[in-house]
């Protein structure tokens, strides 16, 4: 079919007008192509404009109201969702970057999952499927030529085949591993946009979330299985998951395993919420402050003693690091919270107990330019000229806000249907024979000597 006639009284030269933002190009450019390829408001083959998805990566305010996003357009096909197309103004790129991201996220988005994603900036339609591979280019002044290949491609009856057809449209191109090509140079770090990582936990060779990111979608598709052998922090293993794989965590250091395990634990946040006022009431109703009941707590409650630290340190024994009243509160915390029935809840208190451990102790103190430095900035356990002494209770409340963000921030894409697609094993990265599997696409981390303050959480 020749389309020659589609945009013949369209003037392509207001394109370079900076009047002629988005709702134009969806409204005079990309709604006459997806009527002419068969789609419509109403009927069968259906536009639908009005599909929001929680995003998984905003929140606003207190972190309590979660931002959703729309697709300017989700198109649907016998019954069933197709392909996905976000409109962008004429100056914006659509062929790589934050819109293509974004674009991919609706297409993989639990509600959605679309094999293939498509962006129009009014000069250029660009599609890709889920692996991230061009299947067309071209531009709009243009369209004639590659009518025949669009119509192939997108339209209703193209999806409208049995599912064994559709499946071998799906996989029409072969990932070819060996052949993919190392990614280009990322020039902005991203490190502390990601809340699932930035804050909510203090482990010592984190790593930047954005560009493990991009080596897992350049690298692998959806439904792989990532093995990270050194899993540290577990970025490896969150970002898989939130990217439709499947994630292999292995470290023999168990502070790991607790965190990862911890953060991508499924909970039902209201539940969380009660779960920590009411910790909250019961520390602020028993915290010892005066010598004699931090005497007496010392007595009481459980927390580590003897455990000797590496040579070099300032102190001897863990429990140097902390005053008497550091002490018996933290005890006193982790004993409140061990109360909670609900495992996962309790992982997550737990996680943000871990954080408070992290600031509460005799090796914080303030810096000039604000913010604080503890132990891990040196490398050893130095006790600070003047250490900052701060509310433990007002500190678990700050790192439980930020758990909440990164339980929020997640959800979409880790959640109770989705969790176990992650595996998280205590081990050596020596002995790895029982993961014996097809395609497993494996990267190493390098990771500093695990340190003792996992003993607080661990025992």
């Amino acid at each position: 079919m020749n389309k020659e006639n589609l945009y013949q009284s369209f003037d392509f030269s207001l394109l370079d007008s900076p009047d002629f933002k988005e709702d134009s190009v969806r409204e005079e450019l990309i709604l006459p192509m997806l009527k002419e390829l068969g789609y419509s408001a109403q009927g069968e083959n259906k536009i639908h404009r009005s599909k929001s998805v929680s995003h998984p990566f905003v929140q606003t305010g207190s972190g309590k109201h979660k931002l959703t996003s729309i697709p300017d357009y989700l198109l649907e096909a016998a019954q069933k969702y197709a392909w996905v197309l976000d409109a962008k103004a004429p100056n914006e790129d659509i062929k790589t970057g934050k819109n293509v991201e974004q674009t991919y996220f609706y297409a993989i988005h639990p509600e959605i999952r679309v094999p293939i994603y498509a962006l129009c900036n009014g000069k250029e339609f660009i599609a890709f499927d889920i692996h991230g591979e061009t299947l067309i280019y071209f531009t709009l002044s243009e369209i004639e030529k590659h009518w025949q290949k669009l119509q192939d491609l997108l339209a209703p009856q193209v999806f409208a085949k049995n599912k064994k057809q559709i499946e071998e449209k799906k996989n029409e191109i072969e990932f070819d591993y060996l052949s993919r090509n190392i990614p280009l140079e990322i020039k902005k770090v991203r490190k502390q946009e990601a809340k699932r990582h930035f804050g909510v936990n203090a482990y010592f060779t984190r790593q930047s979330w954005d560009i493990l990111q991009t080596y897992i979608r350049n690298f692998t598709k959806p439904n792989d299985v990532v093995l990270d052998s050194f899993g540290g922090s577990g970025v490896t293993l969150i970002e898989s998951l939130m990217l439709g794989r499947k994630a292999i965590h292995v470290d023999l250091n168990p502070m790991s395993v607790f965190l990862v395990d911890s953060v991508i634990a499924p909970i039902k946040l209201h539940e969380l919420s009660d779960a920590f006022e009411k910790v909250k009431k019961k520390f602020l109703e028993n915290e010892p402050k005066t010598e004699e009941e931090i005497e007496k707590a010392l007595q009481t409650y459980q927390y580590p003693k003897g455990f000797k630290l590496p040579y070099g340190s300032d102190v001897e024994t863990i429990e140097k690091l902390f005053t008497d009243k550091q002490l018996v509160q933290l005890a006193l915390l982790k004993h409140l919270i061990l109360q909670e029935k609900d495992e996962n809840i309790r992982k997550s208190l737990l996680l943000a107990f871990y954080n408070t451990v992290s600031i509460c102790n005799q090796t914080f103190h303030d810096t000039p330019k604000g913010g604080g430095v503890f132990f891990v900035a040196y490398y050893r356990y130095r006790i600070a000229k003047e250490p900052a002494n701060r509310n433990v209770i007002d500190v678990f409340e700050g790192k439980f806000e930020r758990v909440v963000k990164a339980k929020k921030e997640i959800e979409p894409f880790i959640n109770e249907s989705t969790v176990k697609n992650a595996q998280i094993i205590k081990g050596t990265a020596t002995n790895l024979e029982a993961l014996k599997m097809k395609r497993l696409i494996i990267f190493t981390l390098t990771h500093l000597t695990e340190r003792k303050f996992r003993i607080w959480i661990c025992q």
